[in-house]
């Protein structure tokens, strides 16, 4: 999973947020910090709190849970769940499509539009999109730091939703 670094909680930003990725990957019992653009401390990702049982917690800079992402242990295909701070499931994750150039994965939001995960994820260039809407894109483009890459996230959407998706995503592409 990648290392990620990112900004505000993103619930009704007017602006496109974007979020400093490391590529480094980040194995479950990892705890780092995701910092916005301008290096601001905005989440904290918490590995070691259930290591034993898969799990990785995403929380404000006040320490608050906002996102635990669990991996289903009986699936049939790779699925990761989001839970929020109350438990409830938040998005699950589902791998749709794997091929040598594109990837595909399908998010399901509960109180929210079904998204699509598609592009070249292990090279860190891919979009997230609901319908025809991009929800955030994902590049080594925006910082010229080497083995980062970004998260640019459109206006309006919860800011730590899409980096737990973005977490998850990385997650799944590198087990």
């Amino acid at each position: 999973m990648g290392r990620i670094l990112g900004g505000l909680r993103g619930r009704g930003a007017e602006s496109i947020q974007r979020y400093k990725m490391h590529e480094k990957l980040v194995s479950i019992g990892d705890d780092y910090w995701i910092e916005n653009e301008a290096g601001e401390r905005a989440f904290y990702v918490d590995g070691k709190a259930l290591r034993i049982r898969d799990t990785l917690i995403i929380k404000d800079v006040q320490g608050h849970e906002l996102y635990k992402l669990k991996e289903k242990l009986l699936r049939i295909r790779d699925t990761l769940e989001i839970q929020d701070g109350d438990g409830k499931t938040a998005a699950t994750i589902k791998k749709a499509l794997i091929t040598p150039l594109r990837d595909r994965w399908k998010v399901e939001v509960a109180n929210g539009p079904e998204m699509n995960v598609q592009g070249n994820i292990l090279d860190h260039e891919y979009k997230i999109e609901a319908g025809r809407n991009k929800v955030a894109e994902v590049s080594k483009k925006w910082f010229r730091i080497r083995d980062t890459y970004g998260v640019e996230i459109s206006p309006g959407q919860d800011a730590a939703l899409i980096l737990a998706i973005t977490v998850a995503v990385d997650q799944m592409a590198h087990d």
